[in-house]
């Protein structure tokens, strides 16, 4: 048996039957991940993150109707998890200090997990130091790996925009981590 595709699961999940939860919820499995990472990435902060990512896919689901099934689900659902995290970051205005767990990993030796952790949170600091809008272009071209148009498309602005914001942002960053070294 062949795994049904993102389309036939939205199809599904717009019939409303009772198999319609447990299509989506097999969009949630597919896409938390994703949605997770491009959350943390914007607010660095776990828990903000976690709860962001529940709430991409409530509103996900409360608007699964009005998705265009010839687009692709993932750089959707994507795109609500970005527009929430700025709305947060507008509504409160603050950033947090990050879970440095993430970084550590048992079987490098203490300088190494030392020199990785502090190479990481530099990067994450610099990262979390940038405008909320260079920081989401940083997120969707580097991370999610969407092209220059994709993410003009996404973020509804020019495409000269997505080409400013990511130069500024990347010599905000090269500015901030030389000065750090």
């Amino acid at each position: 048996m062949t795994m049904p595709t993102d389309r036939d699961l939205i199809l599904q999940t717009r019939r409303g039957d009772a198999d319609s939860r447990a299509a989506f919820g097999e969009l949630v499995t597919r896409y938390q991940t994703s949605v997770f990472n491009v959350c943390y990435r914007i607010l660095h902060e776990r828990g903000e993150a976690e709860d962001l990512a529940q709430e991409t896919f409530i509103r996900a689901y409360d608007r699964i109707h009005t998705f265009d099934i010839e687009r692709e689900f993932g750089p959707w659902i994507r795109r609500v998890a970005a527009n929430l995290c700025l709305n947060a970051i507008e509504a409160s205005k603050d950033t947090a200090e990050l879970d440095d767990e993430r970084d550590a990993d048992s079987a490098q030796l203490p300088e190494a997990v030392y020199e990785v952790r502090e190479r990481s949170e530099t990067i994450r600091s610099a990262l979390a130091s940038l405008p909320a809008h260079y920081r989401v272009v940083v997120e969707l071209r580097h991370f999610q790996e969407l092209s220059y148009e994709e993410i003009a498309a996404e973020l509804k602005i020019p495409l000269s925009d997505v080409k400013s914001h990511l130069f500024r942002a990347r010599k905000i960053l090269a500015e901030k981590l030389h000065a750090s070294h």
